[in-house]
């Protein structure tokens, strides 16, 4: 697709990042008046020595001025079944957090069931645009190996196949067709 003005251009470009995949994420923090959070796919690992990733967070957005503040936040990456949090985290609802499974990681609220988290301290945040990029040192992280992400892809939430299981499970079905 070739493009010719500015309005055109923007168009084509968020076309282009909705077919990169990424995972799905709920980037917290706290603030005297208790937890701010949203929903975030823009997280990449940046450096292993010393352990640092990034966030971006749109400007207009008050996690954003609530990182700035505290100086923390947490990263959790969400689960193939937690399709629902990340549409609350995406919304402007009152509290986000109503209800939800958390528990808390260097006193930040990181989401139950998740399939990973990270803890970071502020190190940086870097005007990008529109958005804010906060790179963080990780000073806690923790998985889950029985677990699979929430991915998103075209605007649509999914999860991984697994190529072998689907290629198990298409066997076992011919061979019961079959007999």
């Amino acid at each position: 697709m070739s493009t010719s003005t500015a309005q055109e251009m923007r168009a084509a470009y968020r076309g282009a990042m909705a077919r990169f995949t990424t995972g799905v994420t709920i980037v917290t923090t706290m603030t005297p008046s208790g937890p701010a959070g949203m929903t975030a796919s823009a997280v990449a690992s940046v450096s292993l020595d010393p352990l640092m990733l990034l966030v971006c967070v749109g400007n207009t957005l008050a996690t954003r001025d609530a990182i700035s503040a505290s100086g923390v936040f947490a990263v959790s990456v969400l689960a193939q079944d937690q399709e629902q949090h990340a549409m609350r985290f995406a919304s402007r609802c009152d509290d986000k957090f109503a209800g939800m499974g958390l528990r808390t990681d260097h006193d930040l609220p990181v989401v139950d069931g998740a399939v990973a988290f990270f803890a970071c301290n502020v190190q940086e945040e870097i005007p990008g645009g529109d958005h804010t990029i906060f790179i963080g040192e990780v000073v806690s992280c923790g998985y889950s190996v029985d677990s699979d992400p929430l991915v998103y892809f075209g605007g649509r939430f999914g999860n991984l196949c697994d190529p072998g299981s689907h290629a198990h499970l298409a066997f076992e079905w011919q061979l019961a067709a079959s007999q």
